[in-house]
Order: C-alpha cells, then structure tokens, then sequence
C-alpha cells in the first residue's frame, strides 16, 4: 500500500500559492497514466474535467501515455479513441477490465463524486483502488462536512490508499483537512481554456446577463429570473441568456424542469428578455458565448459548493461576476473579481446586476480583477501542476508498490 506523506513542495494551501510557478520537474521516463472518471460523450461536469484535464498534461508532456478508464451508465455508449477501459454501473464485470488498465500504469488519477460510481454513495470505488499497486492521486469535487457513516469511509478509504489528495480549490483543501486525515493533500485549481481574447468584430451590447451548464433543481435559476425582471426600467432592455441542456438525470424524468422556468418568466412577464439556449456547442462556439456577456450570474443555491468549473471559465474569459457566496465562489471573487450576494437575496441579486450593468466603471475594474484571476487558473499552468505532482509520485514510490515496471 501507497503510504506516503507527500514531499513538502507538493503542498498548497490556497490557489495563491498554486498559482506560483512550481518548483522544478521532477525528472522521470515517460509515464503511462491511467485516468479514471466520467467522460465525454457522457454530460457532466466531471466528464469535462477529466477530459480537459487530459488534453492539458498531454500539452505538457506529449511523451506521456494517458489511457481513460471511463465511468458509465450505458454500456452501448460509443468510445473515443483514448479510451483503454469502460467500467459500466451495474456490470461487476467490467471492473476487472479498469483494474487491469490501471495496473499497466505507473501511476493512476481518479476524480472523485460520490454519484459517479456504482453502489451506495459510490462505494464501489473501493473495489476499484483496494490492492491496487499503481500509486494513486485521488482529486476530491466534493467535500461532504457532515458525511454519512458510509460516505466517511468511502472517503477514509481512498484517502487511506492515495499517495496524493488533490482539491480543486483552498475551501475544499481546508475542509478535507478538517474532516478526514488528509496528511497528503494539496490544492491544484480547477483549469480552464485562456478566452481573453476576442475575435475581430465582437463586441457587447451593456445589456446581456448569461447563466450557462447543466441545468438542473439548486442552481437558483428561479430567483436569477427574478432578479432580472426587476430590471424592466432599464433601457436597453437585459436579456438574461440561460444556456445549456437540462442535466441528464433530470431529463431522464421528462423536460418538466425547463418548462417550469419558461413558465417563471412568463408569470414575471419576462419571457421575452429571458432565452433559453440549448444547442449543443462546441468549445469555440461556448468561449465566444461567454466573451459575449456583460455579466456572468452565478445564483447557486448551495452553500457546501467548493468547486465551480463555470466560474473559472467566467474568471478565465475575464467576465464580471456577480454570485451567491458558496465558498468557491468567496475564494475567488473577494478580491474584486465580482460582486457576491447572499443565498435567495433577490433583491441584493438584482442591486449588484444593475450595479455592473450601468453605474460607470464598475464592469471595468471586475473585468481587469477577473483577469488577474483567471491567468492563474489556465488550463497549461494547472496541466504543468498536475504533471509534476504525478512525476513526484511515481518517482517516490518503491517498485514493489508500483504499477507498470
């Protein structure tokens, strides 16, 4: 078993200190990296993740192999060509084939939800990392402050067994910390694609308000609606864009979700400046939807949320924000980057829309914060971050504890 307390350069307290250059490479041959997570054609935000993350250590080190062992629900799901395994809930079966992935590995990284594995909570993943010799660096999405009995020792477990804990944010690290044993844990940010730069012939009119992701019940949609109905007075008129496919567990039960929003802004008599965009885009297509917002809102109902792949990519297009305050959202917005509001407040959601939206210079200096933020947290430096903490770790465990020799 991988036991180890990881090398003190290995460790990072806030996304201040991640954001440093990292010390120098640890130097080690080419590695096979198994990558274990949902993934794309699958909808989520893990499956993004996994994928981009992918795609930003193989821009760092093009040497490196990185096979995928995909999460499923389906097994019919086709496989992009990366993909070496496909463990499908429900299929036991299948775990030997991820298991014999990983073993031909020198090192593995698993990204870790609760709803993503198969079983209980997810405590299948036990089966997945138990006597499994490839060293093992576990990224944490979530962070569960009152866990179950069952939830604690899914997470005691993979903690026990991973040679690094990864967290996506300082929130998340410092929760980790207080709830677990976590000695080998450090913080590497959420990354996301450098959208700074506009294409010629795009501008933005002062008017438009943009939620995008998988929508789904706790994203505060309803309240945003509201909010921006209380804008009518100002000309020219908001448009608050809501873009993004209902999340596939919520479609699964029918699309009464999204109806019931279109039927929110027509009871407020906003549905003519309220639009639902759910075509499919590409990145392109999404990075300049994002450049095209004058504000980007973040209503989020939940308080527990310590990771936000929507709001990186808000901070990485340098967009104004205005967000509840769930904890990423205060870990990356205090500083100037946006303007963050109390859960449910319409009435402070609605001040600080108009604030950005029309009091001179406001969006400015948000934008030029937001910047200053999102540099730190492009996919490339969070990539090189990832790459030399997997160097580290198989270059410090025993061969006896390894994978692949």
């Amino acid at each position: 078993m991988v036991n180890r307390v990881a090398p003190r350069h290995l460790v990072a307290a806030s996304w201040r200190d991640a954001a440093r250059p990292p010390d120098r490479p640890v130097t080690v041959p080419a590695l096979r990296v198994g990558m274990v997570g949902t993934y794309p054609p699958t909808e989520c935000g893990i499956a993004t993740f996994t994928r981009n993350l992918r795609a930003a250590i193989g821009e760092q080190r093009p040497e490196w192999q990185l096979p995928v062992v995909r999460l499923l629900e389906d097994e019919d799901t086709p496989a992009l060509a990366e993909v070496a395994a496909s463990w499908v809930r429900g299929r036991p079966r299948t775990l030997e084939g991820a298991r014999r992935t990983l073993a031909e590995c020198d090192v593995a990284i698993v990204q870790h939800e609760f709803g993503i594995f198969d079983g209980p909570d997810g405590d299948a993943v036990i089966n997945l990392v138990d006597d499994l010799r490839t060293p093992l660096v576990v990224v944490f999405h979530t962070i569960l402050t009152t866990p179950s009995r069952r939830q604690r020792r899914i997470m005691t477990a993979l903690l026990r067994r991973a040679a690094l804990a990864v967290t996506p944010s300082s929130s998340a690290l410092e929760r980790l910390r207080a709830t677990y044993w976590a000695p080998r844990s450090t913080l590497v940010p959420h990354g996301a694609s450098d959208n700074f730069a506009a294409s010629p012939g795009e501008r933005r009119t002062g008017d438009t308000v943009l939620t995008w992701g998988l929508l789904g019940p706790g994203k505060g949609l309803e309240s945003a609606i509201e909010a921006v109905s209380r804008l009518g007075d100002l000309r020219p008129p908001v448009t608050y864009v809501i873009a993004g496919h209902t999340h596939p567990h919520v479609r699964a039960r029918g699309d009464d979700y999204r109806q019931s929003l279109v039927d929110v802004a027509a009871r407020l008599g906003v549905a003519d400046r309220v639009r639902f965009d759910d075509q499919y885009r590409d990145r392109a297509s999404l990075n300049a939807l994002i450049r095209s917002a004058d504000v980007v809102l973040l209503p989020y109902e939940s308080r527990d949320q310590v990771c936000s792949g929507v709001l990186v990519e808000a901070l990485a297009s340098a967009r104004p924000v205005v967000a509840t305050r769930f904890p990423h959202a205060v870990e990356l917005l205090s500083d100037g980057a946006g303007i963050l509001v109390p859960h449910g407040d319409v009435d402070a959601m609605s001040r600080a829309l108009r604030r950005v939206l029309r009091t001179p210079g406001v969006a400015g200096s948000l934008s030029s914060a937001a910047r200053e933020v999102g540099e730190t947290l492009v996919w490339p430096r969070v990539g090189e971050q990832f790459a030399r903490h997997l160097a580290a770790v198989a270059a410090t465990a025993r061969p006896a504890e390894g994978g692949r020799r």
